[in-house]
C-alpha cells in the first residue's frame, strides 16, 4: 500500500474527517504501508495538502471528497464569503477551536474543561466531552468565582486543579464580554487568552485599552491568540508526543 492510500484509508476509518492528531493515531498502524522516512508527520501533511481525494475544511482538519455531502449535512462546512455569517458555521468554528485547545492542553498533561452547555458539540469525528479530561469544574475558589469561570470556553488546570489558563473563543461575539470575565478573575495566577481570527486583533486592542481594563493592560494579563497561531501550536503539540513504532 502506498503512503497516500494509507492516509485515505485512515480517513475512511475515522468517518471521512479527521484532525492531524487523529490521523497520526491511525495512519501509522495501517499494515502493508512502509514509512521509511525521518519525517513521517511531514509526509502525512504533504499528502493531505496535495491529493485531490482530500480537501481542507479548516486549518488542521481534513476530509475525503467522497464524503463531502454527508459531512456537510452533519455540519462540517468549508467557510466561504456566502456562509461565513451563518449560525451553523459560527457554531462549528467555535467548537472546532475549543477542540484544538483541549487537545493541546491534554498534550501538555494539563487537566482540561469545557462548559456543560458545550460538551455535546461536535469536534471532528467526536464531541468535546470525549476530549476534555474533567467532567466537572474543580471548586478552586469561592463559589461565585467558580461559577463565573464555569462559562469560559476552555480552561486548563494544573495538577493541583488550579487554573493554568483561561481561553475565550471569539469568532463573532463581543470581545468585551470576555474581557469582563477576565477582569473578574484577574486575581488568579493564570494566563488569559482571547482566541479569534487575526482580523479581530485591532478590535481586541481597542477594547482591551478601555479605561475599565487598565489593570489587565498594566499587568499584561490578557493576550491575543490568532487562529493561525493556534493551529501551529496544535501541530507542534501533537507531533511532539506521537511515537510511531518506527521512530
Amino acid at each position: 500500500m502506498k503512503q497516500y492510500e494509507a492516509v485515505i484509508e485512515a480517513l475512511k476509518q475515522l468517518g471521512g474527517v479527521a484532525t492531524l492528531g487523529q490521523l497520526y493515531q491511525v495512519v501509522f498502524k495501517i499494515g502493508d504501508c512502509q514509512w521509511n522516512t525521518k519525517t513521517p508527520f511531514a509526509s502525512v501533511r504533504r499528502i493531505v495538502q496535495e491529493r485531490k481525494e482530500i480537501y481542507k475544511i479548516k486549518p488542521g482538519l481534513w476530509a475525503l471528497d467522497s464524503c463531502r455531502k454527508q459531512l456537510e449535512a452533519n455540519g462540517f462546512i468549508v467557510e466561504t464569503a456566502h456562509n461565513s455569517d451563518s449560525i451553523q458555521l459560527k457554531d462549528f468554528n467555535h467548537s472546532y477551536y475549543q477542540g484544538l485547545l483541549l487537545e493541546i492542553g491534554n498534550c501538555r498533561d494539563l487537566l482540561t474543561y469545557v462548559p456543560e452547555q458545550d460538551k455535546n458539540k461536535k469536534y471532528a469525528g467526536t464531541t468535546l466531552k470525549e476530549i476534555r479530561t474533567l467532567n466537572q469544574i474543580p471548586p478552586f475558589s469561592f463559589p461565585e468565582l467558580v461559577h463565573r469561570s464555569s462559562t469560559i470556553d476552555v480552561i486548563w488546570f494544573n495538577e493541583r486543579r488550579m487554573p493554568h489558563a483561561f481561553f475565550e473563543v471569539e469568532h463573532s461575539t463581543d470581545i468585551q464580554n470576555s474581557l469582563l470575565k477576565f477582569f473578574d478573575l484577574q486575581d488568579f495566577y493564570c494566563k488569559m487568552f482571547i482566541v479569534a481570527d487575526n482580523r479581530r486583533r485591532d478590535e481586541f486592542e481597542k477594547k482591551l485599552h478601555y479605561s475599565a481594563f487598565n489593570d489587565l493592560v498594566n499587568h499584561k494579563r490578557v493576550q491575543f491568540l490568532g487562529y493561525n497561531t493556534l493551529n501551529k501550536l496544535y501541530t507542534l503539540a501533537i507531533e511532539s508526543i506521537r511515537n510511531p513504532l518506527f521512530l
